[in-house]
């Protein structure tokens, strides 16, 4: 009877190892947007997209590295430990407006983004890159500027892309907290449905 026991155990053990090695893990990499800022972790757009992928790709492992606060430097200097523990099938690489509204060199914002992808892909891994805008009254040029080198990073390594992560939510007051930056959490559902039709594309690609 001890033996059968030890031998269930260890079938279980062996299902348990296949299961979670045949599991393909999406790393995101952001700030407060996708860090469900001042609400509840499970209201954020990221809960409610494992909510969305446990019924369509359930195999699709999450794992949200978002950081409040975060910056393209910060992203950069956690993101080789990180690749290298969760080993991400897809990044979504939603990072660059702490940067601008801190009025840092759009250059090195780049070349910080330009790098993480080029990590990302040396490990195999495919980027989904969201972009953002920024208020107005940071200068019409630097505005303009700042959205541009989203796409123009995605036309170069020629990534999956959305443009503006808040679409249809930054401009309405119902959908915004106090703060006029980030989503409450009747906007989050927007935000996911902005991001998920690209991600499902890049995901049923890699099928």
């Amino acid at each position: 009877m001890l033996l059968k026991r030890q031998i269930g155990f260890f079938l279980i053990i062996g299902l348990l190892l296949s299961s979670l090695a045949s599991a393909s893990t999406l790393l995101i990499m952001g700030d407060s947007l996708s860090a469900a800022h001042n609400m509840r972790p499970e209201a954020g757009w990221v809960s409610l997209l494992e909510n969305q992928l446990s019924e369509t790709h359930p195999e699709v492992r999450v794992v949200n590295a978002s950081v409040s606060g975060e910056t393209t430097q910060g992203g950069l200097a956690r993101f080789d430990k990180l690749l290298a523990e969760h080993k991400p099938r897809w990044v979504i690489l939603e990072l660059g407006a702490n940067d601008a509204l801190r009025g840092y060199p759009l250059q090195q914002t780049t070349e910080n983004l330009k790098t993480m992808i080029e990590k990302a892909h040396q490990s195999d891994a495919e980027v989904l890159l969201v972009g953002n805008q920024i208020p107005q009254n940071y200068g019409k040029r630097y505005t303009e500027m700042f959205f541009k080198l989203y796409k123009n990073i995605a036309d170069e390594y020629q990534l999956a892309y959305v443009p503006f992560m808040l679409e249809g939510v930054a401009l309405d007051k119902k959908l915004m907290q106090a703060d006029g930056l980030h989503p409450n959490q009747k906007g989050q559902p927007l935000v996911l449905q902005n991001i998920y039709p690209q991600l499902q594309s890049l995901i049923n690609q890699s099928d």
